[in-house]
């Protein structure tokens, strides 16, 4: 049965409406059939619902996504992911928030898959106002393809923090002031989708997909959104998770586009990376 099933309910999904300035005061918790809530991007005969789950499968013929229904302004977004096991060589697993149009703002968790025994990369991204080229890469402190971990996308107008399992793993600050781009004008939709991209995601393109282990599939559980209608006017980021931020940044970071000088060799270091 495909995603767009009007018979499943996806209990786990919740849309929560902050309707204070600062304090959260009330929640309007709201549950629906999958159908009302998300519809498949492309490829719905690749997903499968089953209970609270839904599974996204990547063939030699097509991988395929699903998308919210909504979008939304400032909030929080989470899903629990379960990555593509064994070798998973040449996909990409995608976890994401974006608005539409060429102009288009964009916060990405890309889930870079590797050949058996060796660690999954999670690269996150910002495009804004159609300007990505922020890559971060990290690994991860676990192996994503044995359980469910929560991946986090925190947005308001302050930051975005990109958490995983409750740890901060990465922070880009509003610093509009300074005449830098910050993505605060543009809704965005939820998106998940698992594709083939073995022209560069494991090794740079080097290791690519062995389609002999088809279907490579993931799975996702337990989306949750939180819709701010207001500017919730604290920092994201206090003293404890600026330790975590800093133990990650110590320990698990392979790459920042902020270090990389040969790229940007030209027109210099981005100007957030230094403001």
């Amino acid at each position: 049965m495909n995603c767009l099933s009007q018979n499943r309910k996806w209990n786990s999904f919740t849309f929560i409406n902050i309707i204070s300035i600062i304090f959260v005061v009330e929640a309007v918790n709201i549950s629906g059939d999958l159908n009302e809530e998300f519809e498949a991007d492309w490829a719905p005969d690749h997903i499968v619902t089953q209970g609270d789950q839904i599974s996204l499968s990547l063939d030699s013929s097509t991988g395929c996504g699903f998308e919210s229904k909504k979008k939304y302004l400032f909030g929080k977004a989470s899903a629990q992911l379960k990555l593509v096991q064994g070798d998973s060589a040449g996909t990409v697993t995608a976890y994401y928030m974006s608005s539409q149009g060429p102009n288009h703002d964009e916060l990405d968790f890309e889930f870079l898959g590797n050949v058996s025994g060796e660690p999954y990369i999670v690269q996150t991204n910002l495009y804004i106002n159609g300007s990505g080229n922020r890559e971060q890469r990290h690994y991860l402190w676990f192996d994503p393809s044995l359980d469910f971990h929560t991946y986090s996308l925190l947005w308001n107008q302050r930051s975005i923090l990109f958490v995983v399992d409750d740890i901060p793993i990465r922070e880009y600050v509003n610093k509009e002031r300074k005449g830098i781009a910050y993505p605060g004008k543009q809704a965005m939709g939820i998106y998940g989708s698992v594709w083939n991209a073995d022209d560069w995601a494991t090794q740079g393109g080097r290791v690519k997909t062995n389609w002999s282990n088809a279907p490579f599939i993931v799975t996702f559980r337990s989306l949750e959104i939180e819709a701010w209608q207001f500017w919730w006017d604290k920092p994201v980021v206090k003293e404890t998770r600026r330790k975590q931020l800093k133990w990650v940044r110590d320990n698990f970071l392979v790459y920042d586009y902020c270090r990389d000088v040969d790229r940007f060799s030209l027109q210099g270091l981005p100007k957030e990376c230094h403001a």
